[in-house]
């Protein structure tokens, strides 16, 4: 069997043959055989039998109750962790339930991140200045 040739279209390497039993099976076909409800999982549909599928609306708000914080909200009410060093490491805390440990430069004037965890580090250098801005994103006590 002979190598397929290739020619470069756009900088990717193209097949310029193209098998036509690549393909026995069309996409017609293979959403017929998808089972739509529980009982079809333990019988095999024939090809041709679909049953409509009724959706739903979403999980609608519970009324009255407080909706729970998204995790950027929770991630903002941490108070910046004030440190003498230019580098920190973070390794999220909890052994085994942190993360993999990454150091955070904190030579600049502003709130460095975790990339994981988001926790927020500034040097005591840069403290007057950072208190001294109208808003930050986060707590600097």
């Amino acid at each position: 069997m002979a190598a397929p040739q290739l020619r470069v279209l756009g900088g990717l390497a193209r097949s310029v043959r193209v098998s036509q039993r690549a393909f026995s099976v069309s996409a017609r076909q293979l959403e017929s055989t998808v089972p739509t409800t529980r009982d079809e999982f333990k019988t095999p549909t024939k090809t041709g039998d679909s049953v409509p599928v009724e959706i739903g609306p979403g999980p609608q708000p519970r009324g009255g109750l407080p909706q729970p914080l998204s995790a950027m909200e929770m991630i903002h009410k941490k108070p910046v962790q004030w440190t003498h060093d230019r580098i920190v490491a973070c390794d999220g805390g909890g052994g085994a339930h942190g993360h993999p440990k990454i150091f955070i430069n904190t030579d600049k004037a502003e709130i460095a991140t975790c990339n994981y965890c988001g926790t927020p580090f500034a040097n005591e250098h840069h403290r007057k200045h950072l208190e001294a801005l109208p808003e930050t994103s986060y707590p600097l006590s």
